[in-house]
Order: structure tokens, then C-alpha cells, then sequence
């Protein structure tokens, strides 16, 4: 009977122990296949994410590929003589443009700064000292008060006219080449409406060559003509942008130079009246 008992003991037990191998079993791949599923997903995903991001640059490349492409077909369709004369004047007006810029933003000081310093020379008596001041800055108004400073002995009228004169010139360096930017701007589209005409007049002759005046060679000959005047039309909005830019500039520093001015010719009076005492 005990016999019994153990053996059916044991037969359990095997079953029990089978059953949970079993599920252990079934668990691990189940398991895995979940894993095998998400690493899929994941390598779907990356793979798309990689081709949308390829097609993207595809897109960029050749949306810039056919700007480039068609701005070339336009010039050519322009006429090579007219659309590089266009391109020249569009060169040199932005080349001027830009030492311009570069100028004024350097001839454009904290003068208020300077004026204190010159200012506080002058209260001490520094006579040279307010002299390498302005020797040492930069810009018109250091020019102009350094001229006025070196004939600070003779007299306030004598400093006012100085200063006056040597403004003017400061003035006219300051406008410098700015006419050449208003020709290129009235150049460019006085040369785009001339390759117009002449790409008109050579239309005309087309249509006499051909006896039919059908809209494919009027057409053709018309849209030829009309890109050089877009053409001379951008460049000179272009150069009108930067010239009214530089304008504005050099009528603040000239604000400047006459405030500064001013300051100027006030401490020198009262340096005049303090050595007078």
C-alpha cells in the first residue's frame, strides 16, 4: 500500500513538474516573439525614418539643383551681352556698397565717451593729453576735435572755423562713392530696358522673316526681351536696399559730428575762460 501511495506520489510530481516546464517554455517564446516583433517595429521604423529623411535631401537637392539650373536658362534666354552687363553693374555696386559699410561702421564711435574724456583733459589744463586722445581714436569727430585742438591758442573763432572746415571735408569722406552707387542703380534698369527693346526689334524681325505673325514667334520673341528689364528691375532693388541703408548711416554720424561739434567748441570756451583767470 505504501508502495502505492510513493508510486502515485511521483507520477504526480512528474506531471506537476512537466506542466510547469511546459508553460516555462511556452512563456520564453512567447517572449521572444514579442521581442522578435518590437525589434521589427524598430528596424521598420528606423528604415523609414532613413528614407524620409533621404528624400527630404533628394527634395532640397533638387528644388536648389533646378533654381540654380533655371536662373542659368534665364540668363541665357535673356542674352549672354545684356544679362552680363546687368551682372557686372550689380557686382561693382554691391562691391562699393560694401567698403562703404565697412567704413562707416568703423567711423561710427561712442563719441559721447570720447567728448567725456576730452573733456575731463581739458578741466585738468591737459592740453597734449586731450591731443593724443584724439590722435589715438578713430573716426571724423576724433579728426575733427583733434583740429580743433591744435589751435586751441588762437582764439575760439579761430577753433570754430577749424572745426567748420575740416567737418566738411570729414562730410564729404563720409559720402564718398555713394554716386556710383545711384549710377549702377539707374544703369541697371536703363540696360535691361534696352536689351528689351532690342530683343523687341529682333522679334519683329523674326515675324517679318517668317511672313505670320502666329503667337508662338511673337511669344517667344516678347518673353526673350522682357527678361532682361526683370533682370535690371532686381538689381536695382537690390542696390536701392543697401544704398538707403548707407544713407541712413552716414546722416547719423553727420548728426554726430555736428553735436560733437558743439560740445567741443563749449569746452574750449570754458577752458579759455579758466586759463584767462
Amino acid at each position: 500500500m505504501k508502495k502505492l501511495f510513493a508510486s502515485i506520489v511521483c507520477i504526480a510530481l512528474s506531471v506537476g513538474l512537466s506542466s510547469t516546464a511546459l508553460a516555462q517554455d511556452a512563456q520564453t517564446a512567447a517572449d521572444s516573439s514579442n521581442q522578435e516583433t518590437v525589434a521589427t517595429e524598430q528596424t521598420d521604423s528606423t528604415v523609414d525614418q532613413q528614407a524620409e529623411t533621404v528624400a527630404a535631401d533628394q527634395m532640397t537637392t533638387d528644388e536648389e539643383g533646378s533654381f540654380h539650373q533655371e536662373l542659368k536658362t534665364k540668363f541665357i534666354e535673356g542674352g549672354p551681352d545684356f544679362m552680363a552687363l546687368v551682372a557686372i553693374a550689380l557686382i561693382l555696386g554691391l562691391a562699393i556698397c560694401l567698403e562703404r559699410i565697412i567704413y562707416l561702421n568703423l567711423a561710427d564711435t561712442n563719441y559721447e565717451k570720447f567728448l567725456k574724456q576730452i573733456e575731463e583733459a581739458l578741466e585738468r589744463g591737459d592740453v597734449e593729453g586731450a591731443k593724443t586722445i584724439a590722435r589715438d581714436t578713430r573716426g571724423p569727430i576724433a579728426s575733427i576735435a583733434y583740429q580743433g585742438l591744435m589751435r586751441i591758442d588762437q582764439g575760439v573763432d579761430v577753433v570754430e572755423r577749424s572745426i567748420v572746415s575740416y567737418g566738411g571735408v570729414q562730410g564729404g569722406l563720409l559720402e564718398k562713392n555713394l554716386s556710383w552707387i545711384t549710377l549702377f542703380i539707374a544703369m541697371a534698369p536703363s540696360l535691361g530696358f534696352l536689351g528689351t527693346v532690342v530683343g523687341m526689334v529682333l522679334a519683329f524681325d523674326n515675324i517679318e522673316r517668317a511672313g505670320d505673325i502666329s503667337p508662338t514667334v511673337v511669344a517667344g520673341g516678347m518673353k526673350v526681351a522682357l527678361i532682361t528689364t526683370i533682370g535690371g528691375l532686381v538689381v536695382a532693388l537690390i542696390l536701392q536696399i543697401f544704398y538707403n541703408y548707407i544713407l541712413s548711416k552716414v546722416e547719423g554720424i553727420l548728426n554726430r559730428m555736428e553735436d560733437a561739434s558743439i560740445s567741443l567748441i563749449d569746452f574750449v570756451i570754458k577752458y579759455n575762460l579758466k586759463s584767462n583767470k
